[in-house]
């Protein structure tokens, strides 16, 4: 029977209704209620949490059968009319920032945790509790006897303000400490490309040099004068008096060579690999590397985690690697913001050890500041590529000039290219999008130059900016562009959720996948790809997956009370995603498609059903299981208003 179009069609007997199905979660799944009894319960005892953020009609995608081009179906906008409610898009701009200071009636002193309180960073002004009874009196109750940090690497550092302290606190609250275990990990490094305070002081005071960028953009200031390529450089047919010739890697400056030494200037942090070297000089310190010396980016036939602002991130990637991805790649860093040593974006580049092939993605629309940044993480992080975003579609970033709007911007966006490729070591990948406009396709006439200015591989995503996510991803074009960027590598991405829509992909002749929202749906989609199968995955798989997370935020964030609370943050706004995920043994026909929105449904169970709730009352649930209850006064909203259920 042919079913509603934009609605997964789900086996009759697991369908109900908005009020059965609120009903079986609030009475937790007990089996003496049968389907009757539901039907006759009273929605009087519905928990406050979710009276608050109670669900809209199902919102159906935009399908061009279903009526009108542009419109939705009738019974998507019927009820929509009746509420007065416009549909929700964009992002909840104004949802309040988290303040981890209200969960907590006092702070212990960084000194005193650190068991160094005769030594307070602070003196005399400080205004944190420097008495631990006093602290431990207040101090929220402890949410298990396990703590993560302690278990996995001997030492929990954050001492009396883990919220797991029960499992490594002594006498007088001492912290126990595993020596053995500690051992074992000493100068070994889990997470690499943090940001140093020395490098972070040299970057607030504009101290760092960036000779390479600086040569390279005086070059762009030159009337009548294109960019020096790699060629004019080997070939020698720039004089060694112009001031156009862009300095080489290695070359010395002010009597210092560039690589091998310290961005600052100064010593080199010990233990970082990633910047020390030693010996005596070779052709590769003093002559600029051409493209076809450089590293080499294969990734024929890789799955590749596409980078996802705020879902994307480390303990996220931990678990897509477990299931499979091969290539990963950090949230869009703004390029501005790292030069300017803002922790909050450097934390984005952080690689775990487990990411064997891993790169970062930058945000920019100016030559100057991209090439800069580029220059700054050549020297300073451990990547195998660097990633340009010209895909981003938001406002903030397109009415800058950045994201998308560089497709528009080809002087610029050249610049910024060949001044990136000009002072990396390692090879260059760009990401965009079909064009800016929905009828305008611009990626066709971009990707031969591409491939000239100095790109080793592009990633197209099957989407224009004004179309964002709706309709399908149009998988023709980007098998044309495959074939005009040849023998350049090209990605596609787009509408890919089970291994028949990673199939169809790989037909189009593109030299890879690359997997956003689908990953985000269900990770263990990489598993179904490499064993092309369907995988009908458990509740209690998909809680211990949950489980695994917690414990790789805790573990990445932190086990204080900050940790948990921005491990749980992260937790709702996956969730949000994961919630979309229909249990295959549950569809009257595989797969399930990634623009089909699930109709109500109760589960095989009431942890099933409960996964599959679109409210955030049940998924704040999902998150007390694993990490506790949610502090007084705890709001959440998630960050798209996609996913948002008022």
């Amino acid at each position: 029977m042919e079913g509603t179009a934009g609605v997964a069609p789900i086996r009759a007997q697991y369908l109900t209704t908005k009020e059965e199905f609120h009903s079986y979660l609030d009475q937790k799944g007990d089996p003496k209620n049968n389907k009757g009894d539901i039907e006759g319960h009273d929605d009087d005892g519905k928990k406050d949490v979710n009276i608050d953020l109670p669900e809209p009609p199902t919102k159906l995608q935009k399908l061009e059968e279903a009526g009108k081009e542009g419109s939705l179906p009738e019974e998507a906008v019927e009820p929509l009319k009746k509420s007065g409610r416009k549909r929700a898009r964009g992002q909840n701009k104004n949802r309040s920032c988290m303040n981890f200071m209200r969960y907590e009636k006092h702070c212990l002193c960084p000194s005193v945790i650190q068991e160094r309180a005769e030594k307070c960073f602070f003196g005399p002004r400080c205004h944190f509790l420097h008495d631990v009874k006093a602290y431990m009196a207040t101090k929220l109750p402890d949410l298990g006897d396990s703590c993560v940090l302690f278990k996995n690497f001997g030492k929990c550092m954050y001492g009396v303000t883990c919220r797991f302290s029960g499992a490594h606190l002594g006498d007088d609250y001492r912290n126990v400490v595993n020596e053995d275990l500690l051992k074992q990990w000493e100068g070994k490094t889990v997470v690499k490309n943090s940001l140093s305070k020395e490098l972070q002081q040299r970057l607030r005071k504009k101290q760092v040099p960036f000779e390479n960028s600086n040569r390279y953009l005086r070059c762009l200031g030159k009337p009548n004068r294109a960019a020096p390529g790699e060629n004019d450089v080997a070939n020698g047919s720039l004089s060694k008096g112009s001031a156009e010739v862009p300095k080489e890697k290695g070359l010395e400056v002010d009597g210092v060579p560039e690589r091998g030494g310290s961005i600052s200037g100064g010593p080199h942090p010990p233990g970082d690999h990633a910047l020390a070297t030693s010996g005596a000089i070779t052709d590769e310190d003093v002559v600029k590397l051409r493209s076809c010396e450089k590293k080499k980016l294969d990734l024929q036939g890789k799955l590749y985690l596409a980078p996802l602002t705020t879902c994307g991130n480390l303990p996220f990637r931990r678990i897509c690697k477990r299931f499979g991805a091969d290539v990963t790649c950090g949230e869009m860093a703004v390029c501005t913001n790292l030069l300017q040593g803002q922790s909050s974006e450097w934390a984005l580049l952080k690689r775990h050890q487990t990411e064997d092939l891993f790169g970062v993605q930058l945000e920019g629309a100016f030559p100057d500041t991209m090439t800069k940044c580029a220059e700054l993480l050549n020297r300073t992080i451990e990547v195998d590529f660097v990633d340009i975003n010209v895909g981003c579609p938001i406002d903030l970033v397109y009415k800058k000039g950045g994201g998308c709007a560089l497709m528009s911007r080809t002087n610029k966006f050249e610049q910024i290219v060949r001044g990136m490729d000009t002072v990396l070591d390692v090879p260059l990948t760009v990401k965009i999008r079909t064009g800016v406009q929905e009828k305008v396709n611009l990626a066709h006439k971009l990707i031969p130059n591409l491939r000239e200015w100095g790109a080793s591989l592009v990633t197209l995503h099957g989407r224009s900016r004004e179309q964002r996510y709706t309709r399908g991803a149009d998988w023709e074009y980007i098998a044309e562009c495959a074939k005009l960027a040849s023998p350049m590598p090209l990605f596609g991405n787009g509408d890919i959720l089970s291994y028949e829509d990673a199939n169809r992909a790989l037909q189009t002749g593109v030299s890879g996948i690359m997997i956003a929202r689908g990953a985000l749906i269900k990770p263990w989609i990489f598993t179904e790809i490499k064993e092309q199968r369907h995988w009908d995955i458990s509740s209690g798989e998909r809680l211990d997956l949950l489980k695994d997370f917690s414990s790789f935020g805790l573990e990445h964030w932190g086990s204080d009370t900050q940790g948990v609370e921005k491990t749980r943050k992260f937790l709702l706004e996956w969730l949000s995603f994961l919630c979309r995920y229909i249990p295959a043994g549950l569809l009257e026909r595989l797969p399930q498609r990634i623009n089909e929105r699930p109709p109500y449904y109760v589960g095989r169970d009431y942890l099933e059903t409960l996964m599959a709730s679109q409210n955030v009352g049940d998924w704040i649930k999902i998150s007390e299981m694993l990490l506790g209850p949610v502090p007084a006064n705890f709001t959440f909203l998630p960050k798209h208003k996609a996913n948002s259920y008022k």
